[in-house]
């Protein structure tokens, strides 16, 4: 049975760790909050390992060492969170095989340094108790926003996204955004630790953690109303196809096997449907591998995939006109309709380093990852296109669906977001459904529906609410036939951003030193 003292010398066990035993601890505990991650989603796990960072941190005697802690627990958790990234690597293991470690371990060793200075924020401002639990909470919340737009960004896995099992849980994204759901999962998950903690008693933490499973409750109950009044809306006379033809990325740029690909994809779009017959059929990311703008012939077998009076949306890449100086390439997405006309388009500007373009160019002379010698070129930025016979949509390609507050012009309002991405580069692994995790958690957030085309799936249509209207799971090959979800009323989130969100940690934090100032304030009186 576990009592209390059996806690309390728990914590002390763990408190009292060092050396390579505490840090391989720190590291397991981050490999545990990973296990909550999509696709497992055991979100229980959660508890041992927010729980036991803390009892650790409880022992650190300088902030340096809390970092350390917090350095190792996030290697933990962005080593098993990341992993897959090997398998990008490992598309041309004659060239790319030997990074792996570096790309694996190197990228978790940067990304540790923020839940490091989660850690070290704790040390130097937590007090012992609830007090240090709403410290950790709001710390962590911090510095995943830090990580969403530092270096460009990499709002990977952000701790939110663990409810994303859940309908009713995430729709309070809504309303503070996926770091306010965050904040709250951390405070929650992170609160038993108290139990170890001989200064609050038995009946304080008792009514802490009776607590934290209210607002639990509250945020389930909540969901649960909002789905219950939610419409099942879909804009009129509009079906759209996607295409998933499951190329793998070994074959998809092969000179002798480009144009069979393009041929598969033009039947799979002629496919006869089960239902309604598709207004828009759309493709996934660089799914034709031409440069269509200066390869008419290309272009016009293409476009016999249009619907009739309807279009074909295809990713693709772009370059300059012949001659034109600087020579560039954009990775784009294309409209066209059924003459080969290109009626819209959108080039990627959100790009991913060292896939599409190597940083510090002049100094690093390894190749990117993906084809071609020349790195492409950032596009202008958001856009809300506007194309025959759909509402305005706000085009995104690959991962700039990850960025919370980032994925739609906030003076130009569109009814849908469309996310064309190619996630055979990562194989059957968590990578794809932590992206498409991210991509529903944008829904609702945005009250927008999403439309996700990937190449190798997982492909589907996502409603304002965040359901999934349609799917085709993991390298399954076929079309996906469905109506497009209609737009919601602009959410709190959609207007304000991540304000909401950050106010909030920003008010747990000042909470979490109340405690603090009333001890300092006896203390002078004494």
């Amino acid at each position: 049975m576990i009592t209390r003292a059996r806690l309390v010398n728990l914590r002390q066990w763990f408190a009292g760790l060092a050396g390579w035993r505490g840090r391989g601890l720190a590291a397991i505990l981050g490999a545990l909050a990973t296990a909550a991650m999509p696709p497992v989603y055991l979100v229980f796990l959660l508890i041992p390992a927010f729980a036991g960072l803390l009892w650790m941190l409880g022992g650190s005697r300088t902030w340096r060492a809390a970092f350390g802690v917090g350095w190792w627990f996030g290697l933990g958790h962005f080593a098993t969170g990341l992993y897959w990234i090997a398998n990008a690597l490992l598309v041309q293991p004659e060239k790319f095989a030997w990074l792996i470690p570096f790309a694996v371990i190197g990228l978790a060793a940067v990304m540790a340094v923020f839940p490091a200075l989660a850690a070290a924020m704790v040390r130097a401002l937590g007090p012992r108790g609830i007090g240090g639990v709403l410290v950790l909470a709001a710390a962590w919340t911090a510095t995943e926003w830090l990580r969403s737009w530092i270096f460009t960004g990499f709002p990977w896995n952000l701790m939110g996204t663990a409810w994303v099992f859940s309908d009713a849980m995430i729709q309070s994204t809504a309303l503070f955004g996926t770091f306010g759901l965050g904040l709250m999962t951390v405070a929650i998950v992170a609160m038993p630790a108290i139990l170890g903690e001989t200064g609050v008693s038995t009946r304080r933490a008792a009514a802490a953690l009776c607590s934290a499973f209210v607002v639990l409750l509250a945020v389930w109950g909540g969901g649960a109303a909002r789905l219950a009044d939610a419409p099942d809306a879909f804009v009129p006379d509009v079906t759209l196809r996607l295409v998933q033809p499951n190329i793998p990325q070994k074959l998809k740029w092969n000179r002798d096997l480009r144009d069979r690909n393009l041929a598969e994809q033009v039947a799979l779009s002629l496919r006869k449907p089960a239902g309604n017959a598709p207004t828009h059929v759309i493709w996934a990311e660089t799914a034709a591998t031409f440069f269509l703008g200066h390869d008419e012939a290309r272009r016009n077998f293409l476009a016999k995939a249009a619907p009739p009076g309807g279009l074909v949306i295809v990713g693709a890449p772009r370059r300059t006109p012949p001659g034109e100086k600087p020579y560039r390439v954009w990775n784009s997405l294309q409209a066209l309709d059924g003459s080969g006309r290109m009626v819209g388009g959108y080039d990627k500007f959100h790009l991913v380093p060292f896939g599409e373009y190597i940083p510090f160019r002049p100094w690093l002379s390894i190749p990117k990852l993906t084809a071609g010698r020349q790195d492409f070129s950032p596009g202008d930025g958001l856009s809300t296109l506007a194309l025959p016979g759909l509402p305005p949509v706000s085009p995104l390609i690959c991962y700039e669906v990850i960025f919370p507050g980032e994925v739609v012009r906030r003076d130009d309002r569109p009814a849908w977001m469309l996310n064309l991405t190619n996630d055979a580069w990562y194989g059957i692994s968590s990578g794809p459904y932590q992206h498409l995790a991210a991509a529903r958690m944008r829904a609702v957030e945005e009250g927008l529906p999403l439309v996700r085309v990937a190449n190798t799936g997982i492909s589907a249509v996502i409603d304002a609410y965040g359901r999934t209207v349609g799917e085709l799971g993991l390298e399954q090959p076929g079309v996906l036939d469905a109506p497009l979800p209609a737009a919601i009323e602009p959410t709190l989130y959609s207007r304000y951003g991540n304000v909401v969100g950050l106010a909030i940690t920003l008010l747990v934090l000042a909470a979490s030193q109340t405690g603090r100032v009333r001890r300092r304030k006896r203390q002078l009186r004494r």
